[in-house]
């Protein structure tokens, strides 16, 4: 069956049997903050993006994070309709694949509607029930993905357990909502869930979705899922990804060394491997693309620093544009001003809930853009620590890929350069994750061979930066300070959060 849409000032219309539409893959990535959905041709072009915001609700006293799994849904409407209306002409959308945040709890009735608000990755209520699954099942950091939550959930809140069919990650619960068919995915290669081990640790197995490869297709449209996104039903919903990997393929990571900045609100980092390699602070999992290893490592809120400096603290007096502008004339390292980005505890390398931001030298001759020049470069610092210890095992890196809103700004992407000592590549699409969700796609519905020969088709890198051997050296000492603030300051830190 063929389908046509057109976006137009009444929203998108069916087109008619003479009208041929460009073919195109619709991306969904389900981000922290926002989603976004982008229609992207069979060559990596971006024909039509849309945008949507949706809340947090985060209570740093008790650990809880969550979000409204139906204000995600109501923003892959928006977005998707206003990525259809910014189309230049009528699309034939091939295939759908999500892309989310995650690890993220969604607990789903037998309908697929959330019984509870979702328990999202940056959720620390968990911590016991993490230990206790990690003796258990063996499994560690990601690869325990919604479980721990799930056990929580069993433990305090009974009777939302009870009302639950399916505990699903925040991509797979969008996908049964468009499809209707519910799946725990899984990356080809990878390994399945130990469902005894997670029986007798206490998690319902029945409650956990059949394992379903990611680039399977897993069922059509709905009709209420067409209505809703403005599109013909029985499109093939294809099982998607976490964003961080679906930003490995929309960047054109294709081997061993080539490595990822993923941007976004919390921050990470990750290179492929030829094989799997253990380093503190971090994890290794099967990549998503096969016969590779990712080795990876996930912050907290190093993306989302600079967006809280300039809405909570200027009150959005100034765009963000403007701000990295003001600090690329600041000198390297920010004239003695150093910023911890610890604003929700951190992940890796320090795994420490109680880690707490802070700017360390400030100065009466520090402005408001030296603060900024910090925040940005506790980013690219944040990316060293987590990687030093890759390096130092034997990981080689041959250059860093820099996407999302970050990678737009010239000056930020020399400025990791500067840091890392790694040459930065930016591809052409910066929403890498929902490039990455239709490349996953692509292949799904064969519109593509492979999921090598889709990256390529599908995407290209556009500029490159060098580090300069220069500035290289003032970021040297600069780190070796960074590095050594968290456990001078942990103590500092441990007592206020206690009192």
């Amino acid at each position: 069956m063929t389908r046509h849409i057109r976006g137009g000032a009444s929203g998108p219309a069916s087109g008619g049997a003479g009208t041929p539409g460009t073919p195109a893959l619709l991306g969904i990535d389900l981000g922290t903050s926002r989603v976004k959905a982008g229609l992207i041709g069979l060559d990596g072009a971006p024909l039509g993006f849309g945008r949507a915001a949706h809340g947090f609700d985060v209570d740093p006293a008790t650990g809880r994070a969550e979000q409204d799994p139906d204000a995600w849904w109501s923003g892959v409407g928006v977005a998707v309709r206003e990525g259809i209306d910014g189309a230049p002409g009528p699309v034939e959308v091939l295939g759908i694949s999500v892309a989310g945040h995650g690890p993220t709890m969604t607990a789903v009735d037998a309908d697929g509607l959330p019984v509870r608000p979702a328990i999202t990755w940056l959720d620390t209520r968990a911590a016991t029930e993490r230990n206790e699954l990690e003796a258990t099942t063996g499994l560690r950091g990601w690869a325990l993905g919604v479980l721990p939550a799930a056990l929580w959930l069993d433990r305090h809140e009974p009777d939302a357990a009870r009302r639950t069919r399916w505990y699903l990650n925040s991509w797979e619960a969008l996908a049964l909502r468009l499809c209707g068919v519910a799946a725990t995915t899984v990356v080809p290669g990878g390994d399945a869930l130990p469902r005894a081990a997670l029986e007798r640790a206490g998690v319902y197995g029945d409650r956990i979705a059949p394992d379903v490869a990611t680039g399977s297709t897993l069922g059509g449209l709905t009709a209420a899922a067409a209505v809703h996104l403005g599109l013909p039903a029985g499109i093939p919903v294809v099982a998607g990804l976490n964003d961080a990997f679906a930003s490995f393929h929309g960047a054109r990571m294709l081997g061993a060394g080539d490595a990822i900045d993923v941007g976004g609100a919390a921050g990470g980092f990750g290179v492929y491997a030829a094989r799997p390699v253990q380093v503190a602070g971090g994890f290794t999992t099967r990549a998503p693309m096969p016969g590779l290893f990712s080795v990876g490592a996930a912050m907290a809120a190093t993306g989302a620093a600079l967006d809280w400096f300039a809405s909570d603290i200027l009150a959005g007096s100034r765009s963000v544009a403007d701000l990295v502008g003001e600090a690329a004339i600041v000198p390297p390292g920010a004239e003695g001003l150093i910023f911890l980005p610890y604003l929700a505890g951190e992940r890796s390398p320090l795994w420490d809930p109680n880690a707490r931001g802070a700017f360390v030298g400030l100065t009466l001759r520090h402005t408001r853009a030296h603060m900024v020049r910090a925040i940005l470069e506790a980013a690219a610092l944040a990316i060293r620590h987590v990687a030093t210890p890759m390096l130092e095992a034997g990981v080689a890196v041959h250059a860093m890929r820099s996407v999302g809103g970050p990678a737009h700004s010239d000056a930020w992407n020399q400025l990791k350069a500067d840091v890392t000592g790694f040459t930065v590549e930016v591809p052409r699409v910066l929403d890498a994750a929902a490039v990455g969700a239709a490349i996953v796609a692509a292949v799904g519905v064969g519109a593509h061979a492979d999921l090598l020969s889709a990256i390529r088709a599908m995407t290209v890198i556009d500029r490159r930066f060098e580090p300069s051997t220069e500035r290289a050296a003032i970021y040297d000492r600069v780190f070796e300070a960074y590095v050594g603030l968290y456990p001078a300051m942990k103590p500092v830190t441990d007592a206020l959060v206690a009192a």
